[in-house]
Parts: C-alpha cells; sequence; structure tokens
C-alpha cells in the first residue's frame, strides 16, 4: 500500500516515489517510448554546490510537506508563494534530492519569457550554415543537416518527455513573466504534451517518423516520435511567486497553492542549524532581534544566516558585530507582509 507522506522533509535520499498509487483517472497519461531517469551524479552536484548545500539543508514545515504530497499524489504543479528568503526556489532541489528525480530542471523567468522558450529552441541559422557545409564538404560526417541537429529541448519541454520516474521542474518567478505566459502553460501542464511543428513537418518524409534531439543542460539525446512529446510520470512542477501580481483563477484552480511563512523561533532556530550548526549565545541574539523586526519590514532568512556567519568568523568586537549585523539586515520592503495562506 502507498503511504503519505512519500515527500518527508527527511535529510537522506530515499526511492518513496516508487510508492506514489497511479494518478486520478484525469490525469493518467501514457507517453513513449518511455526513458529511464537521469542519475543526480557527483560530476552535476560539484558544478553546483551551492544549490546542493540548499537541498541538504531545506527545513521544510508540516504545512509544506502537506502540500507537496499533494502536488505529487494529484500530478498537480505546485505554485508557491511567500516572502523573499523563505526557500521557494530550494524546496524543488530538496524534494528532487531527498526522492532521487535527477537534476533539476530550472527555467527563469523573464518579462520576455514565452511558452516557446520553454519548451525548445531552433536555430534555422546554425541549419543554413551546416547545409553550406555540406555542399562544400560532402565527406564530412559534421555537416548535419536535419533539423533535429539544430534543436534542443527546453526545461519545461525536457521534463515533459516519457521518463518512467518524475523530473523536477523549476519555474522561478512565474510573476515576472508577461500577461499571457500562465495562460499558455494551462494547456501544455493540463495535457502533459506539446508538439514541435518543425519536426512534425520533417517526420512525414521519414519511414518512422523518429528523430534524435537534445535535452536541456546536456549533450544527451532521445528520440521524439513525429514530433510530438507525452508525459508518462507527470514532473513536479514548482512555480515560485514573490506576489507581484494575481494569476487567472483558471490557472490556479490547476496548481496546488502553498504559501511560505517567515520561520517561528523554532523553525529558525533549525534553519540556523542545518546551515551553520548548533547556534551560540551571539547567533541566539540575531535569532531573537531578526524576529523582533520581522514584524515591521520585510526580512529574507538568508540575511540574518549572512549575519551568523560573519559573526562567527570575522573576529569582531560585540560592538562592531553589532553594527554590522543591522547593516546586513536592513528591510527590503516597509510593510510587513501577511503571513495568512
Amino acid at each position: 500500500m502507498p503511504l503519505w507522506p512519500v515527500y518527508t522533509g527527511a535529510p537522506a535520499p530515499h526511492d518513496g516515489i516508487a510508492k506514489l498509487p497511479p494518478p486520478p483517472p484525469w490525469r493518467a497519461f501514457d507517453g513513449h517510448p518511455v526513458l529511464d531517469p537521469p542519475d543526480e551524479d557527483d560530476e552535476a552536484l560539484a558544478a553546483s554546490p551551492d544549490r546542493a548545500h540548499r537541498a541538504a539543508t531545506y527545513q521544510a514545515s508540516e504545512h509544506t510537506v502537506q502540500l507537496v504530497n499533494a502536488a505529487l499524489y494529484l500530478r498537480r504543479p505546485l505554485l508557491v508563494t511567500g516572502p523573499p528568503g523563505t526557500g521557494k526556489s530550494s524546496l524543488a532541489y530538496a524534494v528532487a534530492r531527498e526522492l532521487r528525480l535527477g537534476p533539476v530542471l530550472r527555467w527563469n523567468i523573464t518579462s520576455r519569457s514565452t511558452l516557446h522558450d520553454g519548451l525548445y529552441t531552433y536555430d534555422p541559422l546554425s541549419r543554413l550554415y551546416a547545409a553550406r557545409h555540406a555542399t562544400e564538404r560532402p565527406d564530412d560526417p559534421a555537416a548535419g543537416t536535419g533539423i533535429e541537429n539544430h534543436l534542443r529541448l527546453g526545461p519545461l519541454g525536457t521534463a515533459l518527455l516519457p521518463y518512467a520516474r518524475p523530473r523536477a521542474l523549476l519555474i522561478d518567478e512565474i510573476d515576472k513573466s508577461d500577461l499571457d505566459l500562465p495562460n499558455d502553460l494551462l494547456h501544455v501542464l493540463e495535457e502533459g504534451q506539446y508538439e514541435i511543428p518543425e519536426l512534425v513537418r520533417a517526420s512525414r518524409d521519414t519511414s518512422d517518423g523518429r528523430a534524435e534531439v537534445l535535452i536541456d543542460g546536456t549533450d544527451q539525446r532521445v528520440p521524439v516520435e513525429r514530433g510530438r512529446v507525452r508525459c508518462k510520470a507527470f514532473p513536479f512542477v514548482v512555480l515560485t511567486s514573490n506576489g507581484e501580481r494575481e494569476f487567472p483563477p483558471a490557472f490556479l484552480r490547476r496548481c496546488v497553492s502553498l504559501r511560505l511563512r517567515q520561520p517561528d523561533d523554532d523553525h529558525l532556530t533549525e534553519i540556523v542549524r542545518a546551515h551553520l550548526g548548533e547556534p551560540d549565545g551571539y547567533a541566539q541574539k540575531l535569532i531573537d532581534r531578526f524576529l523582533s523586526r520581522v514584524g515591521s519590514g520585510e526580512l529574507a532568512t538568508d540575511q540574518l544566516l549572512n549575519a551568523i556567519y560573519l559573526a562567527r568568523s570575522s573576529g569582531l568586537g560585540a560592538d562592531s558585530l553589532d553594527e554590522l549585523a543591522e547593516r546586513l539586515m536592513p528591510y527590503l520592503g516597509r510593510s510587513p507582509q501577511p503571513d495568512a495562506f
């Protein structure tokens, strides 16, 4: 029998994702050919030690654990909002690490981001150069003129490949997007599939309609049949928002919504302990000062961690430390943000 929760917030990785029950009938997908999930290898971790540290030290609240599991069970995106520094983006890395979902696919949103950017990129100019090169040097095997040689799947497009286990996808700061992007995402995330028109057209000229395309973040190629991609295991999708805009109801009802609050005393102490070890007397003083100031303006937890780290490593006297801590923990906004769900 499946066990709730699958994600527990535990420090040790495990294969709990295999205990997920079948999806609801309206969230079942049948993409093929089924792909083996990638491994989070040592090389990938070494390339981003900051993300590996955040994933290993993330302290999930009970409320967070419950809603992460709701998103996993329902195969729905998780929309995470909250003040800066509350660990919105780190959550995706923590879940991927614990459940062994492989490297996190990350799509950083700007005001110019479009759905196409997240799905795939195609460079027709490089294909033109390749065609010219093939004409001049017909015996050169490097002159690949096929469309698939000049196309790469983006983070969203890669996450929706038919992997046997879910991939983890972080769509960071969705509130900075153009007004149309959340609505454009609706169909793709609801259907778990998309088409690559360039490959659809090219597939008509081949017997099996299969193309090998590059995926996001690596030089690995995967098969795509007749230009159509459909997931097998719906990815664990985390969309983060700093609350800079409202989203349409149609978008919100297709997400599981999680609002992260500023941590209380006990939770904050756990966060400090996970990152920097047991808090000493001065660290506890900074924790108390941080908590006393939260109600008067917006602060981020990493400001506190910076202050405690420097207090331990700088060798400054108490007066200098107090002045430095004050400078490291300025308000990010004058009005406190409500913590209501």
